[in-house]
């Protein structure tokens, strides 16, 4: 268990009291909780703050992929149940192309489909278990700095279960603060960390429906046809989705990206609607109102906030801008963020000084720009010349029956690359990876 510890405050002196820990960790999303438990298991002393109380949702198209699925195996986290998919059926242009999941000795050749409530939930439990420390219903509000600028801490306020304030307050202390919460990143932007424009954003919607129709195959509509008011089709920019749960539900949702001309002006919801209007009626949806209506968040990709580590405070997931530019997936990236960025933080603590701890911190930006950069970059020339629906239209009607040509973008798509293969296409996209300058 971790040895975290509060000091009270001295009798009247209205001082908040003050938690120590090695690493406080902001958000209990998969970045932040797989971080906790890593961390944990390196035995180090982690406190993970999370705003809200489990289960919660989060807007997400709930899909994992095989890179998806071989993190949460490396973090030991038990799948027994979990929706388990052969790999994804693309639709587009008159054709319907059914792939599976590539086997390789890097990834497993399965996916799966887990809603947010349930996979986050499992995460902070998993990072409990491991020994961090939990905080529910504890919202973070400022960093805290030295005068250096180093982020020393935060305060917090504490929540009750209608998620308002208290009036208490909290500080939590330690060297080191992970923030992994969410694209706003509170943290980030309050220590000068803003989202950099020259990175590309995207936006999806979606809403859970029922079903009878049973799949194991994840399901990418690359046209989206929707329709005017006078009834006429017209192709939008963006691709839909229809992931399947083991519980009868789909989850249906659409994303598109700020590179096209009608990012800003379009009702991306109302698209949706009649979109599904017009889905191949043997899904017969039903949109399952308990789960709530249509609801929308920004994708923010390749890096968009940059430094990833500075000054005391690394950036995982979504804070951080770790989403592929490809298919709009963070998850994965979250955590593999997190096992990679917790192994440097173990690092770090274990050095004598200070200067040498900075060092290997200071590491993290590298690492992960060598890891992930070459890839994201050519992710976002992919998200740029896909901007106009007409291309992506072109590109449907001519590519996907080329069957020969379509298990490779769906291994360059969705990151399934085997860097050990020697097979021709893990070799091109390895290489097309390591040649891309570094997002």
């Amino acid at each position: 268990m971790t040895s975290s510890s509060v000091a009270p405050s001295p009798s009247g002196s209205g001082a908040a009291p003050v938690e120590r820990a090695d690493v406080i960790v902001v958000g209990a999303g998969p970045g932040g909780s797989a971080t906790a438990a890593y961390l944990a298991d390196h035995g180090l002393d982690v406190v993970l703050l999370e705003k809200s109380s489990f289960p919660r949702d989060k807007i997400c198209g709930d899909g994992l992929t095989p890179r998806a699925t071989k993190e949460l195996v490396s973090l030991g986290v038990d799948t027994t149940g979990w929706q388990r998919t052969k790999g994804l059926r693309i639709k587009g242009g008159g054709h319907t192309l059914q792939l599976d999941w590539p086997e390789s000795d890097a990834f497993p050749g399965y996916g799966m489909v887990r809603t947010r409530a349930q996979l986050d939930e499992a995460l902070a439990r998993h990072a409990e278990r491991k020994g961090a420390l939990l905080h529910e219903r504890t919202s973070v509000s400022t960093p805290i700095r030295d005068t250096s600028g180093r982020v020393t801490g935060v305060t917090a306020k504490r929540l009750d279960d209608a998620g308002r304030a208290t009036g208490e307050t909290v500080t939590y202390r330690a060297p080191v603060v992970v923030a992994s919460d969410g694209v706003s990143s509170r943290l980030a932007t309050a220590v000068g960390r803003p989202k950099r424009e020259d990175r590309v954003m995207g936006v999806a919607v979606r809403a859970y429906y029922t079903t009878p129709k049973r799949d194991d195959y994840l399901e990418s509509h690359l046209e989206l046809w929707s329709r005017d008011d006078a009834g006429n089709r017209i192709l939008m920019p963006g691709y839909g989705w229809l992931f399947p749960l083991e519980d009868g539900r789909t989850n249906v949702g659409l994303g598109t990206l700020d590179t096209t001309s009608a990012f800003q002006k379009t009702d991306y919801k109302d698209v949706m609607r009649r979109w599904v209007e017009d889905i191949n009626p043997e899904w017969q949806l039903e949109h399952d109102e308990t789960a709530g209506p249509i609801r929308g968040a920004a994708l923010p990709m390749g890096f968009n906030r940059t430094p990833l580590y500075a000054d005391g405070l690394l950036l995982v997931g979504d804070s951080g801008g770790m989403v592929n530019p490809f298919n709009g997936e963070g998850i994965d990236y979250a955590l593999e963020a997190a096992r990679l960025g917790a192994e440097l933080v173990a690092q770090a603590m274990a050095r004598p000084s200070d200067a040498e701890r900075e060092r290997v911190l200071a590491a993290y930006p590298k690492v992960m720009k060598d890891e992930l950069g070459g890839y994201f970059t050519l992710g976002r020339w992919f998200a740029h010349a896909i901007g106009n629906p007409e291309v992506m239209r072109l590109a449907t009607r001519y590519g996907l029956p080329r069957t020969r040509l379509m298990p490779f973008l769906l291994k360059i798509m969705a990151n399934l690359a085997d860097p050990t293969s020697k097979g021709a296409s893990d070799r091109l996209i390895t290489t097309l990876s390591r040649l891309a300058p570094s997002a």
